[in-house]
């Protein structure tokens, strides 16, 4: 799946993404609305991760969806 999918079923992935970050809140995802770039710096802000990391585990959740 590539992330313009992700973006146009994000009300249905939601759920998904806050399996795998659960420190997101439902208003954090709500904002972010399926954008990439958003989602990469909330990760990085709630978890203290750098931005490599953080695009490594978007790019495995992304694939294994």
């Amino acid at each position: 799946m590539d992330w313009n999918r992700v973006e146009g079923n994000w009300k249905q992935l939601k759920g998904k993404v806050k399996e795998q970050w659960g420190n997101l809140t439902d208003d954090d995802l709500d904002k972010i609305a399926g954008k990439r770039d958003q989602l990469e710096g909330i990760i990085q802000e709630r978890y203290g991760l750098n931005k490599d990391a953080v695009r490594k585990q978007l790019d495995d959740w992304v694939n294994k969806q």
